[in-house]
């Protein structure tokens, strides 16, 4: 081979390599850099290794015997090793739009950076005293190391863990010491398997009226999301810290209390998330009380005790009730859906009763405005001064968000849907008056019970809607198998590949008054 040649094909091998591991370090990203979640993904999406590996095989083939194929062996071997490098671009090439798009953090940069130190070895060596390798294992050689793309992201982030580790430290002790500097900041944590960012929104607007909040922005409810919230905004001028805790595995909520310390906290359910790393609801409900387990002497512990699992995980424990079951804390009654949002009454521990009128819809949603409603009452701010706020309140994004454009109204609930959740949201679909559409992609992360929760949810949305769309392959069959089971007719059932076509179709149906539920959006990693 030339010298030429070999730039070339170095060249092509290089930008080939881009983007597998581009792709792979997205889904990376997406699968929250942990090797174990991303291996078991790989084993269910990537379907790239066997055509590929056919690929290394055909040039195998063609350089050792190219006579079979009818070529000249350098012909043969040159053909191959371009198709191959084709279609793995082709195969990992970036889609024009993402739901979350690659962010190139400084991790990222130096987990790109280590990959690309691993990918120099086969050019090195090519090109040293020693590169009179011969042209089929000099293919060979590229292929597979394009073909191992997503165990050398996963290699180079093995190297780079204590480098990590190091980094995240310093963070996360800079963000102990900002805490510190705050002696008079009062932390309220918040959790549960859903609810919890809709409450730390609402406690926000509440808790306003009489202190200076921060809460922590959006989904930021990993140790890292909270430690950049406190060593960005924190100030010595905040009264209170609203502390979202997202939990994926046993531990996870303990790691963030050792580096807020809250002194009180608020668990707005339990229930079958993410189960797939949990393994079952005692972990999940386990790691959910890691919370109250964290809280000092003397702190407040809000539960919503119409969750039957947090009701168990309270036993034995001192804390303040709210729901619209609990007899003993703060309780909501009356609850009224108009059609201009919900109205319902506020009775707490002493009687107290008091009525509150809110935009948002929905039993759920009316369960958080009470949890949020307890804490900040607890906290010295009467229920009479919290009506305007709670007036005020708007639908957290994608979250049971009212959306209204002429005759058609949409009930935006598509965030991380839960079997919980994705009931009570069927329960508002129910109470609507129209035309009634469910469109879903079902629901993820549910380990072994998957299948089985997603034909249940079809089961129960046969009950609730006119008509159905399932979005995507997931849990197509579940779901369509819930629905027949549930009584609904094959011809009311829409199988659509992306969202655009499922709402394409819907919003092409006769019927008037449209009602349509955006159940749940997979990320791009399903």
């Amino acid at each position: 081979m030339t010298k030429s040649l070999k730039i070339i094909i170095a060249v092509l091998y290089l930008i080939t390599a881009l983007f597998p591991v581009r792709h792979y370090i997205h889904m990376f990203q997406l699968n929250s850099y942990k090797p174990k979640v991303q291996l078991k993904w790989l084993r269910k999406n990537n379907h790239f290794w066997p055509a590929f590996l056919a690929a290394a095989a055909l040039l195998y083939l063609a350089v050792r015997n190219p006579a079979n194929l009818g070529l000249h062996r350098s012909l043969a071997f040159y053909a191959v090793l371009l198709a191959a490098f084709v279609y793995s671009i082709i195969a990992h090439f970036p889609k024009k739009s993402y739901k979350i798009p690659l962010k190139y953090t400084a991790r990222v940069k130096r987990l790109l950076a280590t990959t690309a130190i691993i990918y120099l070895p086969p050019l090195l060596l090519n090109f040293s005293a020693f590169g009179g390798i011969p042209t089929a294992v000099l293919g060979i050689v590229y292929i597979a190391m394009i073909i191992a793309a997503p165990f050398i992201i996963l290699l180079a982030n093995l190297i780079n863990r204590p480098l990590e580790q190091a980094i995240n430290r310093h963070y996360i002790n800079d963000a102990k010491r900002i805490l510190k500097e705050c002696p008079n900041l009062t932390v309220i944590g918040i959790t549960g398997s859903f609810g919890k960012t809709s409450v730390k929104y609402f406690l926000d607007e509440l808790l306003s009226v009489k202190f200076n909040v921060l809460k922590t922005p959006g989904n930021f409810n990993t140790p890292l999301g909270v430690v950049k919230t406190v060593r960005g905004e924190l100030r010595a001028t905040h009264d209170i810290f609203l502390c979202e805790m997202g939990a994926k595995n046993i531990g996870d909520i303990k790691e963030i209390c050792d580096i807020v310390h809250p002194k009180h906290g608020i668990i707005t359910s339990v229930g079958p998330m993410h189960l797939e790393s949990f393994g079952s609801i005692e972990n999940v409900r386990k790691t959910k009380f890691e919370l109250a387990d964290s809280l000092p002497e003397g702190g407040y512990l809000w539960l919503n005790t119409d969750d039957p699992n947090v009701r168990i995980g309270a036993e034995g424990r001192n804390y303040i009730g709210y729901g619209t079951e609990d007899g003993k804390g703060y309780r909501c009654e009356d609850l009224r859906i108009t059609k201009n949002g919900s109205e319902f009454d506020i009775v707490s521990p002493s009687g107290e009763r008091c009525g509150f009128r809110t935009k948002l819809i929905g039993k759920h949603n009316v369960i958080n405005i009470c949890g949020a409603a307890a804490a900040a009452n607890t906290l010295g701010i009467p229920l009479e001064a919290l009506k305007t706020a709670i007036m005020r309140l708007e639908s957290v994004p994608h979250r049971m968000e009212l959306k209204k454009s002429g005759d058609v109204t949409v009930i935006d609930d598509a965030y991380n849907s839960n079997p919980t959740g994705a009931e009570a949201a069927l329960e508002t679909l129910k109470m609507t008056e129209g035309y009634k559409i469910l469109c879903t992609p079902g629901m993820i992360e549910l380990g072994e019970k998957e299948y089985e929760l997603n034909k249940e949810f079809g089961r129960q949305a046969a009950g609730a809607c006119d008509f159905a769309a399932i979005v995507g392959k997931t849990n197509r069959e579940a779901i369509r198998e819930g629905l027949l089971s549930g009584g609904m007719d094959e011809e009311k059932i829409f199988i659509a590949d992306t969202l655009r076509e499922a709402m394409n179709k819907i919003y092409s149906l006769p019927e008037k008054n449209k009602i349509i539920l955006l159940e749940n959006d997979l990320p791009d990693n399903y």
